[in-house]
């Protein structure tokens, strides 16, 4: 780590560290053309629209009204039941990110957590995934902060809580947004593949594990 000029990391939480699934969560409980419909690309019944705004710090009693105005009962409980369960959504961590976190954690490397997610429904990837919270040094949820990526104010946040300079971080999302938003306030972001292509990339920064 005396050769690198990167201390710390910090990792998005689904599509980084989790595999987030959606349909895993509802096939099986709900009509197949249905679950299709939930969870295609343009969003028709607004999951994802949804989700977003629990994520940024909304409660689901509030939203839920707006479902079922917006979607009609049956897909609103759909939407209810898909909260409910939110730890089928989440069937494995991504291949090769643990091992990742425990090799920057034994090289002295900070690891980090930043997601959008809902304060509601956080606790489930810590609950369903043990490791996570121990090798994690500390993770700001957006839902609990009222903040949410890739607006400047969530990245800040996280590098003062966590004393974190700027220039020493990288950053892995899956989402090209919030790299950016990262990289605007100094931070080396990093559009995430996957495990290798993680640990390439934090090679060419000088991180050696």
């Amino acid at each position: 780590m005396a050769d690198s000029p990167i201390t710390d990391v910090i990792f998005d939480f689904c599509g980084v560290l989790l595999d987030w699934d959606t349909r895993a969560c509802l096939t099986g409980h709900f009509p197949d053309e249905v679950v299709a419909r939930i969870c295609a690309a343009d969003d028709p019944h607004g999951f994802f629209r949804y989700e977003d705004r629990m994520d940024a710090g909304e409660d689901f009693a509030s939203i839920y009204p707006d479902v079922v105005s917006e979607q009609g009962e049956d897909i609103a409980q759909i939407f209810r039941y898909y909260i409910d369960h939110y730890d089928d959504a989440l069937p494995r961590t991504m291949p090769g990110m643990v091992e990742l976190l425990a090799d920057l954690k034994r090289h002295g490397y900070g690891v980090w957590g930043l997601t959008n997610w809902s304060h509601e429904t956080f606790h489930v990837a810590f609950d369903k995934f043990p490791r996570l919270a121990e090798l994690l040094d500390g993770t700001v949820v957006s839902g609990v902060e009222k903040m949410h990526k890739p607006n400047a104010d969530i990245y800040e946040l996280t590098l003062n809580r966590f004393n974190l300079n700027a220039s020493q971080c990288v950053f892995f999302d899956d989402t090209a947004k919030n790299i950016v938003g990262a990289n605007e306030v100094g931070i080396h972001g990093i559009l995430f593949d996957n495990a290798l292509q993680a640990r390439e990339s934090l090679s060419s920064l000088g991180v050696r594990l």
